[in-house]
Order: C-alpha cells, then structure tokens, then sequence
C-alpha cells in the first residue's frame, strides 16, 4: 500500500498543478475517479496486466470501460501512466488528487458517525462548530452506529474525534484498569 501512494504522489500533484493552473480541476477530478473506479475492478488489473495488449490499447479500454471523455492533456497523462506500467496507481493518484484539491479549496470531508439519525438541524449546527475550529468548508457525511449508545464520532482526513458514550467507557474502563 505504501508503496503505491508514492508511486501515486508525483503523478497526483503533477495533474493537481495542471488542472489548477488551466483552471480544470472539476474535469481532471470527474476522469480521474470514472479511470480509478475502472482501474480498481479486479477483472480490469487483470487486462492490464496482460502482455497481449499494447499500451495505447489499455489506455483505450479503461476510457471506454469508464465513459469518460479527456481532452489532450489528460490522454497524454493516461499515455505516460500507461508507458511507465503506472495504470494501476489510477486509484491511488485519484485519492491523492481530491487531497490536494480539498486542501487548495480550503474544504474538508468529514464524516460523523452516531447512534442515531442526526436532523437537517444538528447537522448544520455541527457544519458550523467545525467550520469555525477547522477554518475551512465542511462538507459532511453522517453514518449510523447503534453501538456507539450516544454521542458521536468525527473522523476529518487522519484525524479522529471520539465523543461517544461507548469511547468514553472504554477510556474510563482503561484509566480504572491502570
């Protein structure tokens, strides 16, 4: 795993800086995760991996499986990722991509898991206390745990937020043990 997100890095911060400097980034991000799906399905590694296709061949297969239209610049990069053996880092050059564009945009994707369903109110109420800590947009996803008893958890890129009644527990239940 490693490995493949530093094969990623250069290829994903090269297209950021395209994209971002011709001002395409909502093309390059749309192409970039239709191939990385694509590349992702086993059936597709598989294709790729074979010697009976040329390159310029699984270039073409991975745009026609993923229905996604490039322009120049973006079929020369499927090109060079395509000569370097590099197609199967699409996903990992498409996640790192969406990093450095949610970090230019100043905008953050966190998720927020709780025990119970949270309202159109709460969830604004919580876009807007973590606007304020995190300075930067928030754009939020809400998954339900009903093992968590209460409370809830944020998870916003590496960092986590543990306020649920079940992760208080347990650190009560460790601090008791020590």
């Amino acid at each position: 795993m490693a490995e493949t997100s530093t094969v990623a890095r250069p290829y994903a911060k090269a297209a950021f800086e395209y994209a971002r400097d011709h001002k395409a980034l909502d093309a390059w991000s749309d192409w970039l995760g239709k191939t990385a799906m694509v590349v992702a399905s086993q059936d597709v590694q598989k294709l790729l991996s074979s010697p009976k296709l040329n390159e310029e061949r699984k270039v073409a297969l991975v745009l026609e499986v993923a229905d996604a239209s490039v322009d120049d610049a973006a079929r020369r990069f499927l090109d060079t990722l395509s000569d370097k053996r590099r197609l199967a880092a699409l996903p990992a050059i498409a996640e790192q991509f969406e990093r450095l564009r949610a970090e230019h945009e100043k905008r953050v994707d966190v998720t927020v898991v709780s025990a119970f369903e949270l309202d159109e109110k709460q969830q604004q109420k919580l876009v807007g206390a973590l606007k304020k800590r995190l300075n930067r947009e928030i754009s939020i996803t809400t998954q339900v745990d009903p093992m968590l008893l209460g409370g809830v958890i944020l998870r916003a890129g590496d960092t986590v937020i543990d306020g649920s009644v079940r992760g208080r527990l347990n650190r009560l239940s460790e601090a008791l043990s020590a």
